[in-house]
Formats: structure tokens, sequence, C-alpha cells
């Protein structure tokens, strides 16, 4: 295991090998994320912080049904599928001392603490490999999906992931993952960015469209459009978590953008982030993917920063 983060590196020993510090930019880290924040209207700080607004928030035992939208290949299909089994796994260190999946899960705790921690659990999965609905995913189409996965199951979240050449109404225009609510029910949409938006949604392992341009990592399971997905899922369920109603969470930005858990913290993955610059991530020395949690069967995650509401700062799981 290797740490490491974006940007001019210098190479240091480690104990399991070599741990890349990152000097992206020439001010002091504080200085420059100071900066940053001060330059972005939408910037949430300790003065302008996420605020509950006193609505619901899910809590205690979340079941989940999983859609797979269009062709999806093995690996695709196993990776998402063990991040989810992985939110929920006991203890908080993983393989080669890692923090696991479920140390990050359990920041969204910390939102409802009086609610005791929230368990996800997949209760339903079903695959439409030959696009019933088309290639184009609107609300319309969405709520069907979702009226279907809940028949059995009406207090589930419904979670539909769309395949590479499907476009989603909504993803790829200032968002990689979008949540909402149909008869009541909360749902989570993300689609592979691969074809449409690879510089918006899947930087850090694609090089990105807008902003300082910080290195390219690689992805920990050899696809970057699976890896992308796995980032967009994580945010949408910390979203659809702490504001499932659009009640919860939240603070409003430009152009009436509403900023949640995980987007009040863009393109934060470790601690040292800053414009361009992943933070400290782990390197698998195998493949050399980078990644912050492991979960099932040692199984190699990154995963996004996380608004921490009791220390109103963005927090990241190393």
């Amino acid at each position: 295991m290797a740490v490491c983060c974006g940007g001019h590196s210098h190479i240091v020993s480690a104990f399991f090998g070599v741990v890349a510090i990152s000097l992206l930019l020439l001010l002091p880290l504080p200085q420059a994320q100071a900066q940053a924040q001060a330059a972005d209207p939408n910037a949430i700080t300790k003065s302008n912080p996420l605020v509950s607004h006193g609505g619901q928030m899910l809590k205690g035992n979340i079941n989940l049904a999983l859609v797979f939208y269009g062709q999806f290949g093995r690996i695709q299909k196993n990776t998402l599928r063990s991040f989810l089994g992985s939110l929920n796994t006991n203890g908080r260190v993983g393989v080669g001392g890692a923090p696991q999946v479920s140390s990050w899960w359990r920041m969204l705790s910390s939102y409802n603490p009086t609610a005791g921690n929230v368990n996800v659990k997949v209760v339903k999965q079903y695959v439409d490999p030959q696009y019933s609905l088309g290639k184009i995913m609107t609300k319309d189409f969405i709520k069907i999906h979702v009226q279907k996965a809940v028949a059995e199951f009406p207090h589930a979240v419904t979670v539909i992931v769309a395949a590479r050449d499907v476009t989603v109404d909504g993803l790829c225009m200032g968002k990689c993952a979008e949540h909402g609510v149909i008869d009541e029910a909360p749902y989570v949409i993300i689609g592979n960015p691969m074809t449409e938006c690879p510089g918006a949604c899947a930087w850090p392992f694609y090089k990105s469209d807008y902003g300082p341009a910080g290195d390219v990592l690689k992805p920990p399971s050899g696809d970057i459009g699976t890896d992308a997905m796995v980032i967009s899922l994580a945010s949408g369920l910390a979203s659809v978590v702490t504001n499932p109603f659009s009640t919860g969470f939240f603070q409003l930005g430009q152009k009436a953008s509403v900023i949640e858990a995980s987007t009040a913290c863009p393109g934060m993955f470790g601690s040292g982030a800053s414009p361009g610059n992943t933070g400290k991530v782990l390197v698998d020395p195998i493949n050399g993917g980078a990644y912050n949690v492991v979960g099932l069967k040692g199984k190699k995650f990154l995963v996004p920063a996380l608004w921490n509401p009791k220390t109103t700062s963005c927090w990241t799981v190393i």
C-alpha cells in the first residue's frame, strides 16, 4: 500500500512502499483553500454551513431496490454491489490498515445522532438489458422504474444505475447523481459518465474539464467508468439519507442549486485536498489504483468527502 495525492510529487519512504506527497499549489494549503472558497460563491464554510431545515431524514434500517438499466459488464455490476454490501460491515480498519467503507458511511449517522446507525440492505435487484424504455431516461421513465421497484417493498429507496449509452435527464449538467421522490418513495439515479461527461463526473480518474489540472489517478477496479459510478453512488446515497424530501440538511447555492452532504465538498477525497488535488489517498501496490476505503473481501474504493455537521467542515475518511 502506498499513499499519494495529486499534483507535482516527490517521494519519501513508507511502511508498505512509497508515499507520494503532493504540493500542487505554491501557497500554504490553508491559505490556498481559503482563497478557493472565497472565489466560489457556492462554497460551504463555517460561516455558510449546511443547515437542517427540520424535515425528515432517513434512519434505522433502509431497504434498497437496485435497478441496472441497460448493458453492464461483470466488473461494473460486481463492484457496485460490493460497495453497497460494504456500507454496514463491522470494524473500522480494513486490509493494510485502510479505513473500511462503513467508517465513511457512519459519518451520515451524525446528521441525526439520536436515531442511531443507518443500515442499508439490498432487498430487490433487477436488470433491464433490453432498454425497455429506450435510451433516454426522462422523469416519466424514472417514475415507472420506481413504481416497479417498490411494488413489493413500499418503503424501499430505489437505486437506478444507467448504462454508458443511456442519457439521464438532468445528469452531466452540474451534477453526477440525482435523487428525488416519486409518490413518497425516495430514489437515486446515476449513470456511467464516460460517453457524455467524463471530464465532469469521472475525475480524478479522467482529466477534469475545469479548475486546476491535477494528476489523473488510476481507478482501483481498473475501469474508469465503474469507479466514477461508485463516487456518484456514494454521493447520491449520502444526499438521499440526509435530505430525502428536500427538507433536511442542505443549503441553497447560486441559481437555486441545492448543496448537500457530499456536494458541499467537491473534489475532496483525503486530508490536504485543494482544487485539482484529491488530498491524501492510498495506492494499491499491485495495480496502482487510488483508493481511500476497503470493503468486503478487501475490495478497494474511492469515496468523496462529506460535510461534518459537528465541526461544520468537510471531512475525509483519511
